[in-house]
């Protein structure tokens, strides 16, 4: 992000300074959030809240990251109408902070005993997995095509607003299938009866998930359709001719006479 963001929208970093403290505080804090995994479970009470506590502080240099992507576009939003790639890096910035809001929220004891080993926490990973990092990537490849392979131009840009589409719209369904899927799944596991015993099986809760586990399906197969749209643009960039390139004079011009 630091490096194409800027390099895409032609402007500089927004903030160089808030940079060195978003890396150096991930760098700290991430080390001790680990045990947010582990709640309700035989860790330690207090390392389950050291680490529910340090998750939550990572909420404020993740989205000081966040803000300095998305602010390093001041200026320049009128490319993201007709740049798609720079549109992708912006969308991939959104998502690095839709999932680092959610991690630290899933953190907290109280509601990750309801999202705990549900499918809430897979549309969670996904989110930041192909929202983030799949989107980030996916604008660097096409950013370093043409400049490794000597290219003008992608072979095609509107195959690029194909691919951002398709996964955008693929990852929207998919993740939004986790979420209904996982707190209803949550929901279902903790449902008793007046006795006192359990109201639903666990087959049950995984037969409720029969429609959302379809559209998750189609979310994915979305996604991967555009990863396949992008493979092929760049197939054909590398494959396209590079461009003329006329030698330098040797001398001055002289006009033929008449």
């Amino acid at each position: 992000m630091y490096y194409f963001v800027p390099k895409r929208a032609e402007k500089p970093v927004y903030s160089y300074r808030l940079s060195i403290v978003h890396f150096w505080s991930l760098i700290f804090i991430y080390i001790w959030a680990g045990p947010h995994h582990l709640h309700y479970t035989a860790l330690p009470q207090w390392a389950q809240t050291l680490g529910m506590t340090f998750s939550i502080m990572l909420w404020m240099p993740s989205w000081g990251g966040m803000i300095n992507g998305l602010m390093t576009l001041s200026g320049a939003w009128d490319k993201l109408r007709t740049d798609p790639v720079l549109r992708m890096m912006a969308v991939a910035v959104g998502f690095y902070g839709m999932s680092t809001f959610e991690g630290p929220l899933m953190s907290i004891r109280a509601v990750n005993a309801l999202s705990h080993y549900t499918d809430w926490t897979i549309g969670h990973v996904h989110s930041g997995a192909l929202g983030w990092v799949g989107f980030i990537s996916f604008g660097a490849v096409y950013c370093l095509v043409p400049w490794l392979w000597k290219k003008d131009r992608l072979y095609s840009n509107a195959l690029v607003e194909w691919h951002f589409w398709i996964a955008t719209l693929g990852l929207l369904l998919y993740i939004a299938a986790m979420w209904v899927s996982g707190i209803g799944e949550g929901l279902m596991w903790r449902e008793y009866t007046p006795q006192g015993f359990l109201a639903n099986s666990f087959v049950e809760s995984v037969s409720s998930k029969q429609v959302a586990n379809i559209v998750r399906a189609l979310g994915g197969v979305m996604y991967l359709s555009g990863v396949l749209v992008m493979a092929y643009n760049i197939y054909r960039t590398i494959r396209q001719p590079a461009p003329a390139v006329l030698p330098e004079a040797s001398g001055p011009i002289v006009a033929a006479a008449a």
